[in-house]
């Protein structure tokens, strides 16, 4: 046994006896890659991460290109810290899912929250929910670079159409900034809701989310048209 395979066992020895709460964002880094790079000394390249990209969680939104500019980082093992966060938004929304009846605006933005987990690009989804409430789909309806994002009205309606949606909550992010509705946010939104009115889809709200925290239009005191139906 080398050195480093005995370091490595104590490593995974200490997380599997107190997790990761403990550990600094090196260790962390380090840990991870065991698991891509064998039998050598993962913590000078660990250290080489986030001097490069500065902090964690910038080195697992990193592009694959980005990451295999570093030394010891090559392609199979940027994939694998690529993977991460991706993985992390799967668990979140596989386990938010388990609760499909979503009743209130505050259900319905915690729910949508997970899909934006660790997404560094500005992404529209579509809630679409049943008149009881239960949640039929929620959809990607599109994404953009990280300030914007193209948005069809069009194929909002028709993802609400296409479910037999009685209504629909619609989310984007702000990546990196301040979960506050822009000019174009509100009359977007405007624009939305009143397609959706016309087909007698009922628009609830519109969310804006950031990395922590999210906005409610409607509880912002923004008002919509009511469906026909």
């Amino acid at each position: 046994m080398s050195v480093h395979d005995g370091h490595r066992k104590r490593m995974r020895q200490r997380f599997l006896a107190e997790g990761l709460d403990q550990f600094t964002d090196v260790q962390i880094l380090e840990i991870l890659l065991f698991y891509c790079i064998a039998r050598q000394d993962t913590n000078p390249i660990a250290h080489e991460l986030l001097n490069h990209f500065g902090s964690l969680s910038q080195v697992l939104e990193a592009p694959v290109e980005e990451l295999c500019k570093v030394d010891g980082i090559g392609e199979n093992t940027a994939v694998f810290l690529k993977l991460i966060t991706q993985v992390g938004r799967c668990y979140l929304t596989d386990r938010a899912s388990k609760s499909r009846i979503l009743p209130t605006l505050d259900s319905c933005a915690k729910y949508l929250q997970t899909f934006f987990f660790g997404r560094n690009v500005e992404t529209v989804y579509l809630l679409c929910l049943d008149a009881k409430c239960k949640m039929l789909c929620c959809k990607k309806i599109s994404e953009g670079d990280v300030n914007s994002t193209t948005l069809s009205v069009r194929k909002i309606v028709e993802t609400a159409l296409s479910t037999n949606a009685s209504s629909v909550v619609l989310a984007h992010n702000h990546p990196g900034g301040l979960a506050v509705p822009s000019n174009v946010d509100v009359q977007t939104t405007l624009r939305i809701a009143d397609a959706l009115q016309a087909v007698d889809v009922h628009f609830i709200d519109h969310i804006l989310v950031t990395d922590d925290d999210y906005v409610s239009l409607a509880q912002s005191g923004y008002t919509f048209p009511a469906s026909n139906g």
